[in-house]
Protein backbone atom coordinates (compact mmCIF):
# COMPACT_ATOMS: atom_id res chain seq x y z
CA UNK A 1 0.00 0.00 0.00
CA UNK A 2 1.49 3.17 -0.88
CA UNK A 3 2.13 5.37 2.16
CA UNK A 4 1.61 9.58 1.45
CA UNK A 5 3.65 11.78 4.11
CA UNK A 6 2.08 15.30 4.61
CA UNK A 7 4.36 17.94 4.53
CA UNK A 8 5.69 19.74 7.69
CA UNK A 9 2.75 22.09 9.26
CA UNK A 10 -0.06 20.66 6.53
CA UNK A 11 -2.30 19.63 9.05
CA UNK A 12 -4.54 22.30 10.51
CA UNK A 13 -5.21 21.60 14.55
CA UNK A 14 -8.50 23.20 15.92
CA UNK A 15 -7.57 26.53 17.47
CA UNK A 16 -8.82 29.37 19.97
CA UNK A 17 -11.89 30.81 20.73
CA UNK A 18 -12.51 34.37 20.68
CA UNK A 19 -15.07 36.76 21.98
CA UNK A 20 -18.22 34.56 22.99
CA UNK A 21 -21.91 35.85 22.55
CA UNK A 22 -22.85 37.57 25.33
CA UNK A 23 -26.03 39.01 26.00
CA UNK A 24 -28.19 39.77 22.91
CA UNK A 25 -26.86 41.06 19.38
CA UNK A 26 -26.67 39.42 16.02
CA UNK A 27 -23.88 37.33 16.72
CA UNK A 28 -22.01 35.74 13.60
CA UNK A 29 -18.71 33.22 13.73
CA UNK A 30 -15.74 33.91 11.75
CA UNK A 31 -13.07 31.34 11.37
CA UNK A 32 -10.03 32.44 10.81
CA UNK A 33 -6.63 29.69 9.31
CA UNK A 34 -3.28 31.03 11.91
CA UNK A 35 0.05 30.07 11.67
CA UNK A 36 2.69 31.93 12.86
CA UNK A 37 6.45 30.53 11.68
CA UNK A 38 8.12 31.62 14.44
CA UNK A 39 6.36 29.43 17.17
CA UNK A 40 6.76 25.92 15.58
CA UNK A 41 3.75 24.96 15.88
CA UNK A 42 0.96 23.68 12.97
CA UNK A 43 -1.68 25.91 11.84
CA UNK A 44 -4.70 26.85 13.82
CA UNK A 45 -8.18 27.52 12.99
CA UNK A 46 -9.20 30.12 15.11
CA UNK A 47 -13.20 30.89 16.12
CA UNK A 48 -13.97 34.74 16.20
CA UNK A 49 -17.62 35.78 17.46
CA UNK A 50 -18.72 39.35 16.13
CA UNK A 51 -22.05 41.86 16.90
CA UNK A 52 -22.87 41.99 13.37
CA UNK A 53 -24.97 45.29 14.54
CA UNK A 54 -21.62 47.02 15.38
CA UNK A 55 -19.52 45.91 12.66
CA UNK A 56 -19.90 46.84 8.78
CA UNK A 57 -21.17 44.56 6.29
CA UNK A 58 -18.02 43.30 4.75
CA UNK A 59 -15.51 40.15 5.18
CA UNK A 60 -13.05 42.82 5.68
CA UNK A 61 -14.81 44.84 7.86
CA UNK A 62 -14.42 41.77 9.91
CA UNK A 63 -11.38 41.23 10.20
CA UNK A 64 -10.45 44.38 10.73
CA UNK A 65 -12.67 44.63 14.28
CA UNK A 66 -11.52 41.47 14.68
CA UNK A 67 -8.08 42.89 14.42
CA UNK A 68 -8.61 46.01 16.68
CA UNK A 69 -11.10 45.24 19.04
CA UNK A 70 -10.41 41.37 19.57
CA UNK A 71 -6.96 39.94 18.30
CA UNK A 72 -4.14 42.35 17.56
CA UNK A 73 -1.82 39.25 16.24
CA UNK A 74 -4.14 38.60 13.41
CA UNK A 75 -1.94 39.37 10.22
CA UNK A 76 -3.74 39.89 6.64
CA UNK A 77 -3.26 42.22 4.03
CA UNK A 78 -4.93 45.14 3.08
CA UNK A 79 -5.29 49.13 1.35
CA UNK A 80 -7.70 50.40 -0.75
CA UNK A 81 -10.99 48.72 0.31
CA UNK A 82 -12.39 49.26 -3.15
CA UNK A 83 -12.09 46.06 -4.87
CA UNK A 84 -8.89 48.68 -6.71
CA UNK A 85 -5.86 47.26 -5.29
CA UNK A 86 -6.20 43.56 -4.83
CA UNK A 87 -4.65 43.31 -1.18
CA UNK A 88 -6.92 41.85 0.44
CA UNK A 89 -7.54 38.45 -1.48
CA UNK A 90 -8.01 35.65 0.08
CA UNK A 91 -9.80 31.92 0.46
CA UNK A 92 -13.38 32.58 1.77
CA UNK A 93 -15.86 29.68 2.30
CA UNK A 94 -13.59 27.83 -0.54
CA UNK A 95 -14.05 30.55 -2.59
CA UNK A 96 -10.84 33.08 -3.63
CA UNK A 97 -11.98 36.84 -3.97
CA UNK A 98 -11.26 40.34 -2.35
CA UNK A 99 -12.23 40.50 1.53
CA UNK A 100 -13.52 44.33 1.07
CA UNK A 101 -16.22 43.16 -2.29
CA UNK A 102 -17.40 39.85 -0.30
CA UNK A 103 -20.36 40.85 1.97
CA UNK A 104 -20.84 38.49 5.35
CA UNK A 105 -24.46 37.88 4.32
CA UNK A 106 -23.38 36.28 1.12
CA UNK A 107 -22.60 33.35 3.11
CA UNK A 108 -24.94 31.46 5.71
CA UNK A 109 -23.30 29.69 8.73
CA UNK A 110 -19.86 30.48 9.74
CA UNK A 111 -17.52 31.95 7.37
CA UNK A 112 -13.85 30.31 7.03
CA UNK A 113 -11.42 32.41 5.99
CA UNK A 114 -7.88 30.71 4.60
CA UNK A 115 -4.91 32.71 2.90
CA UNK A 116 -5.10 31.96 -1.19
CA UNK A 117 -4.26 28.53 -2.09
CA UNK A 118 -1.47 26.46 -3.14
CA UNK A 119 0.79 29.71 -2.16
CA UNK A 120 3.77 29.75 0.15
CA UNK A 121 2.65 31.42 3.54
CA UNK A 122 4.40 34.17 5.47
CA UNK A 123 1.75 34.26 8.28
CA UNK A 124 -2.10 33.86 9.12
CA UNK A 125 -3.64 35.28 5.90
CA UNK A 126 -0.73 36.36 4.23
CA UNK A 127 0.61 34.60 0.94
CA UNK A 128 4.15 35.04 -0.59
CA UNK A 129 3.70 36.51 -3.88
CA UNK A 130 7.42 36.67 -4.68
CA UNK A 131 7.15 34.21 -7.19
CA UNK A 132 4.14 35.57 -8.83
CA UNK A 133 5.44 38.76 -9.25
CA UNK A 134 8.44 37.66 -10.81
CA UNK A 135 6.31 35.74 -13.14
CA UNK A 136 4.72 39.05 -14.18
CA UNK A 137 7.92 41.13 -14.40
CA UNK A 138 9.17 37.88 -17.17
CA UNK A 139 6.80 39.06 -19.69
CA UNK A 140 8.24 42.47 -19.46
CA UNK A 141 4.88 44.32 -18.51
CA UNK A 142 5.51 47.86 -20.19
CA UNK A 143 5.40 49.12 -23.96
CA UNK A 144 8.27 48.40 -26.14
CA UNK A 145 9.42 50.55 -29.65
CA UNK A 146 11.57 50.53 -31.83
CA UNK A 147 10.40 53.67 -34.01
CA UNK A 148 11.81 57.18 -32.91
CA UNK A 149 9.27 58.10 -29.57
CA UNK A 150 6.85 60.90 -30.91
CA UNK A 151 6.72 64.14 -29.72
CA UNK A 152 3.65 64.05 -28.08
CA UNK A 153 1.92 60.75 -27.51
CA UNK A 154 1.79 57.07 -28.99
CA UNK A 155 -1.48 57.50 -30.70
CA UNK A 156 -3.98 54.44 -30.92
CA UNK A 157 -7.56 54.85 -32.80
CA UNK A 158 -10.65 54.12 -31.09
CA UNK A 159 -10.94 50.69 -32.45
CA UNK A 160 -7.43 49.20 -31.17
CA UNK A 161 -8.22 50.98 -28.10
CA UNK A 162 -11.32 48.48 -27.36
CA UNK A 163 -8.96 45.89 -27.99
CA UNK A 164 -7.78 45.99 -24.57
CA UNK A 165 -11.04 45.87 -22.61
CA UNK A 166 -11.35 43.19 -19.87
CA UNK A 167 -7.27 42.99 -20.31
CA UNK A 168 -6.10 46.39 -18.31
CA UNK A 169 -8.83 45.85 -15.82
CA UNK A 170 -6.72 43.21 -13.97
CA UNK A 171 -5.34 44.07 -10.51
CA UNK A 172 -2.39 41.20 -9.96
CA UNK A 173 -4.81 40.18 -6.89
CA UNK A 174 -3.31 35.97 -8.12
CA UNK A 175 -7.19 35.11 -7.30
CA UNK A 176 -7.24 33.66 -10.42
CA UNK A 177 -4.04 31.94 -11.08
CA UNK A 178 -4.14 30.25 -7.04
CA UNK A 179 -7.87 29.02 -8.39
CA UNK A 180 -5.83 27.39 -11.21
CA UNK A 181 -4.93 23.25 -10.76
CA UNK A 182 -2.40 24.26 -13.94
CA UNK A 183 -0.79 26.67 -11.71
CA UNK A 184 -0.97 24.47 -8.52
CA UNK A 185 1.19 21.62 -10.10
CA UNK A 186 3.09 23.74 -12.55
CA UNK A 187 3.66 27.04 -10.78
CA UNK A 188 7.47 26.43 -11.04
CA UNK A 189 6.75 26.58 -15.16
CA UNK A 190 3.28 27.58 -16.04
CA UNK A 191 2.85 30.85 -15.88
CA UNK A 192 -0.66 31.39 -15.05
CA UNK A 193 -4.11 32.79 -16.00
CA UNK A 194 -3.00 36.22 -14.45
CA UNK A 195 -0.11 36.21 -15.83
CA UNK A 196 -0.91 35.39 -19.60
CA UNK A 197 -3.82 38.00 -19.62
CA UNK A 198 -1.11 40.25 -18.93
CA UNK A 199 0.48 39.08 -21.40
CA UNK A 200 -1.74 39.36 -23.72
CA UNK A 201 -2.82 42.73 -22.66
CA UNK A 202 0.88 44.02 -24.23
CA UNK A 203 0.53 41.59 -27.64
CA UNK A 204 -2.55 42.65 -29.13
CA UNK A 205 -1.34 46.43 -28.19
CA UNK A 206 -1.21 48.31 -31.29
CA UNK A 207 1.34 50.71 -30.45
CA UNK A 208 3.90 47.80 -28.92
CA UNK A 209 6.61 46.51 -31.56
CA UNK A 210 7.65 43.62 -29.79
CA UNK A 211 5.01 40.99 -30.59
CA UNK A 212 7.48 38.70 -32.27
CA UNK A 213 9.65 38.83 -29.40
CA UNK A 214 7.00 38.39 -26.96
CA UNK A 215 5.34 35.25 -28.31
CA UNK A 216 9.08 34.14 -29.01
CA UNK A 217 8.83 34.57 -24.84
CA UNK A 218 5.52 32.26 -24.49
CA UNK A 219 6.67 29.37 -26.73
CA UNK A 220 7.05 26.59 -23.86
CA UNK A 221 5.61 23.18 -23.57
CA UNK A 222 4.91 24.81 -20.08
CA UNK A 223 5.03 28.81 -20.23
CA UNK A 224 1.45 28.80 -22.06
CA UNK A 225 0.10 25.12 -22.92
CA UNK A 226 -0.30 24.00 -19.55
CA UNK A 227 -3.79 25.84 -19.46
CA UNK A 228 -6.74 23.22 -19.75
CA UNK A 229 -9.26 25.58 -20.04
CA UNK A 230 -10.75 24.24 -16.79
CA UNK A 231 -12.41 28.46 -16.39
CA UNK A 232 -11.43 28.14 -12.55
CA UNK A 233 -9.88 31.58 -13.23
CA UNK A 234 -12.71 33.57 -15.02
CA UNK A 235 -15.41 32.01 -12.08
CA UNK A 236 -12.68 33.28 -9.17
CA UNK A 237 -11.62 36.72 -10.98
CA UNK A 238 -13.26 39.65 -8.60
CA UNK A 239 -13.27 42.52 -11.89
CA UNK A 240 -15.03 40.06 -13.75
CA UNK A 241 -12.34 39.46 -16.49
CA UNK A 242 -11.89 36.10 -18.90
CA UNK A 243 -8.09 34.79 -18.27
CA UNK A 244 -9.14 31.80 -20.45
CA UNK A 245 -10.12 33.72 -23.62
CA UNK A 246 -6.98 35.22 -23.30
CA UNK A 247 -4.89 32.19 -23.22
CA UNK A 248 -7.08 31.24 -26.31
CA UNK A 249 -6.30 33.95 -28.21
CA UNK A 250 -2.69 33.45 -27.46
CA UNK A 251 -2.55 30.38 -28.46
CA UNK A 252 -4.48 31.55 -31.76
CA UNK A 253 -1.52 33.73 -32.09
CA UNK A 254 0.65 31.19 -31.59
CA UNK A 255 -1.01 29.09 -34.60
CA UNK A 256 -1.22 31.79 -37.11
CA UNK A 257 2.04 33.29 -37.11
CA UNK A 258 3.59 29.39 -38.21
CA UNK A 259 1.28 29.44 -41.33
Amino acid sequence: MVQLTLPKNSKVEPGKTWNQPTGSGDWREIRVYRWNPEDGKNPRLDTYWIDRSKCGPMVLDALIKIKNEIDSTLTFRRSCREGICGSCAMNICGTNGLACLKSLDDYKGPVTIYPLPHMPVIKDLVPDLTHFYAQHRSIEPWLKTYTPTPAKEWRQSREDREKLDGLYECILCACCSTSCPSYWWNSDRYLGPAILLQAYRWIIDSRDEATGERLDNLEDPFRLYRCHTILNCAKACPKGLNPAKAIAELKKLMVERRV
